[in-house]
């Protein structure tokens, strides 16, 4: 049978235009690619860029009271938040044509529109068109989810933060994982009013204990007000703003309530219905090692599949993707330790296992140091840095590695080299500090802290 396209994705963000450009530009196949909103998808439109963005942007008061303290004469500063929000769109537009050029240099077609499934080898356009394919991958990506409570749509998500008219004066995060946690950072940097209610007992589940609790203490001392073990039960537009009712039995109003309560696969109304692709309990795209569905014809790769929802992971996984199907190279990529960054003030980097899923496992020994780093100390101020390393008594490999302290996330980068080596500790041990800086910390912890 004769095909229109070797391979359709349907999605065009980090996952689908990875595996899009290699299938076509390395590996000679017809590719289409179908994307109802702006190329690029979370990552680049409503997602890490802009949202890394404003994170350099929250970070400059303290700079800039770092600089007079150091000596330095600064004077008034003011945010303009309309200045910075016509920049980042226009940041945001030239990554956008970049995506669109990438996949045009390598010859893929892209349909500025929705596609759905029609069958294992079949897809159609909201235009009506249809286009068959020998093999079909799905990049839907996620979305956030709002709780369906009285009052939810005066809620906003990550979508509308970087296209808010103003700043508010008052802002309610509602959420307790990375997204929720690295906005009300931003918005307390940039002269909100924060508050972050969280109905579990501490903020960043999944990452090591020490190390959220470390940065729940930081964001605290930095103003935003956290309250565990609170949730919403309803929220009521008011003349001054929206109130917002809390299971605490607490009533407050604020001018902006987001909601950073975890995110859902985009599958609905994809044609998937009847056609043996495995759906699971949390909506996901069910697919093996090489990102296959139940359904031989049909792939899925990043968000939508609901493994690790990270853009780096969707990028290796699209290629992998591509290299297996189309370059006669079968390749899966390993989910085993990926590091990851949460860019909130301070930044928390992690790879491998926290202290609590390592004692779990075996018995291990528990290095950590908390410390005051030189920058701040020297102008008086109580920041603290802390790093940890997760170390196996048999085989003396390191099991984790946990930094919380300003640009972790470039230094977890670099730790995760060594770790996905297979590093003992005594590697770690045998390295020259560099000083003075805060990772040389990582080399120079000779007695453990904890044996478990």
């Amino acid at each position: 049978m004769a095909f229109d396209y070797d391979l359709f994705v349907i999605g065009g963000g980090s996952g689908g235009v990875r595996a899009a450009r290699i299938a076509s530009g390395e590996w000679g196949a017809k590719v289409g690619l179908a994307e109802e909103s702006r190329m690029g998808g979370t990552c680049v439109i409503r997602g890490c860029v802009p949202k890394k963005l404003m994170v350099f942007a929250s970070g400059f008061p303290g700079i800039f009271e770092e600089a007079r303290a150091y000596g330095w004469e600064v004077g008034a500063t003011r945010f303009d938040w309309t200045a910075f929000r016509t920049r980042l769109e226009s940041e945001l537009n030239r990554l956008e044509e970049a995506y669109r050029n990438t996949l045009k240099t390598a010859g893929v077609t892209i349909h500025d529109t929705r596609a759905t499934l029609v069958d294992a080898h079949r897809v159609r356009l909201a235009s009506g068109e249809e286009f068959s394919a020998k093999h079909i991958l799905i990049a839907t990506g996620g979305r956030p989810f709002v709780p369906d409570i009285p009052g939810a749509e005066l809620a906003v998500t990550s979508n509308e933060m970087f296209h808010l008219e103003s700043l508010p004066k008052r802002a309610l995060v509602v959420g307790g994982g990375y997204i929720a946690s690295e906005f009300a950072c931003i918005l307390n940097g940039m002269g909100v009013e924060v508050s972050q209610y969280y109905r579990g007992a501490q903020i960043l589940r999944g990452f090591d204990d020490e190390a959220r609790g470390h940065v729940a203490n930081a964001m605290q001392a930095s103003g935003v007000d956290i309250h565990c073990g609170t949730d919403l039960m309803r929220l009521e537009k008011t003349e001054g703003g929206i109130r917002a009712v809390a299971t605490d039995g607490s009533e407050r109003e604020f001018d902006l309530v987001m909601y950073a309560t975890g995110r859902r696969p985009n599958v609905e109304n994809l044609g998937l219905d009847g056609l043996g692709v495995e759906i699971g309990r949390k909506g996901q795209i069910v697919v093996d090692r090489f990102s296959q569905t139940a359904v031989p014809s049909i792939f899925a790769v990043g968000d939508v599949t609901g493994r690790i929802n990270l853009t780096p992971v969707a990028i290796r996984e699209g290629h992998a993707f591509a290299d297996t199907v189309f370059g006669s190279k079968p390749t899966a990529f390993d989910h085993e330790l990926v590091a990851s960054a949460v860019f909130t003030q301070p930044e928390l980097g992690s790879i491998g296992l926290s202290e609590e899923a390592a004692r779990e496992q075996e018995p291990i020994e528990v290095y950590a140091t908390a410390f005051r780093p030189m920058k701040t100390a020297f102008i008086g101020k109580p920041d603290r840095v802390m790093m940890k390393l997760i170390v196996s008594k048999a085989t003396r490999k390191v099991l984790g590695c946990h930094i919380v302290a300003p640009e972790a996330g470039e230094m977890i980068q670099l730790a995760a080299i060594a770790i996905r080596m297979g590093a003992t500790k005594e590697d770690f041990d045998r390295t020259c500090a560099v000083h003075p800086t805060m990772s040389e910390e990582l080399v120079t912890m000779r007695k453990p802290v904890r044996t478990i």
